[in-house]
């Protein structure tokens, strides 16, 4: 498996498409969490109405929520992507011949693939951290606050779930590749879900409809949500909000995680590649 491991991140390493996503997820990031609410500082002396998004939530402090707030939905969706185009172009390309004829079983292939996104999701997870320290630390400088940083086991917590949550979408995305032997419409598919069907359940579907309230916080995207929001990701944030316990969130996303993985594994072994 090893090998496959290192093949496949050598794949995603010499792939442009990836670091050009890891650029949009970084500038998404940085936008979301420390930009805007600088310039609802910059317009009110006490942020948004209505919100904690003002100068306070870019300080050192709120590194752990602002770094995993985007992965329930924005970074989530490019982390999908990410997942589609690591299996998908297999089928486009007409390479899984070729990768399969090498040696290694469908399975060994299949878990190299899911090395290497475990890697490439981890390395995602890490730059949103180092570049919010960064940005968080310039602006307590640049404002002369005091550089309060999470303690060392809230780091690392907040960098757990927050790889939880992205391989969760890289498999989905992996897994939906698979199922349709593709790129295009497992990535149309994914970001519909993702940006329109997910906001809508969450914002508006939920609140009016009892029994979507409930099916909702089965789902990965609730449970991803509430994960980052017990970690002090705000709530102003698309798709965060605590709607269920820790412990539930947890468990949803990490079964879902491993249901994904399972999903694709099966598919890809009963069907045709071809």
């Amino acid at each position: 498996m090893w090998g496959s491991c290192g093949a496949e991140l050598a794949k995603l390493v010499r792939r442009p498409a990836n670091w050009f996503m890891l650029g949009i997820a970084v500038v998404l990031g940085l936008t979301f969490t420390y930009l805007l609410p600088l310039a609802g500082a910059a317009g009110s002396s006490s942020g948004a109405p209505g919100t904690d998004r003002g100068l306070a939530a870019t300080m050192p402090s709120n590194l752990v929520g602002n770094s995993i707030g985007g992965l329930p939905v924005f970074l989530g969706a490019i982390l999908l992507v990410l997942g589609v185009l690591a299996v998908g172009t297999e089928y486009g390309w007409s390479t899984w011949k070729t990768v399969l004829t090498q040696g290694p079983s469908r399975m060994t292939v299949y878990s190299g693939k899911l090395c290497a996104l475990a890697v490439a999701t981890l390395t995602v997870v890490l730059t949103s951290f180092a570049t919010g320290a960064v940005t968080s630390a310039l602006i307590a400088a640049s404002e002369g606050e005091a550089m309060d940083w999470p303690a060392v086991g809230s780091l690392v917590t907040g960098i757990g779930a927050g790889w939880l949550i992205a391989m969760t979408w890289a498999v989905l995305g992996a897994a939906l590749a698979i199922a349709m032997r593709g790129v295009a419409l497992p990535i149309g598919l994914g970001l519909v879900w993702l940006l329109v069907v997910q906001n809508l359940l969450f914002g508006v579907a939920a609140p009016l409809l009892g029994w979507v309230d409930t099916l909702q916080r089965a789902l990965p995207g609730a449970n991803a949500g509430s994960l980052a929001a017990s970690l002090g990701a705000s709530g102003a944030t698309p798709g965060v909000g605590e709607l269920v316990s820790v412990p539930q969130a947890t468990l949803v996303v990490a079964g879902y995680l491993v249901a994904f993985t399972v999903l694709g594994g099966w598919l890809l072994r009963r069907r045709d590649v071809l």
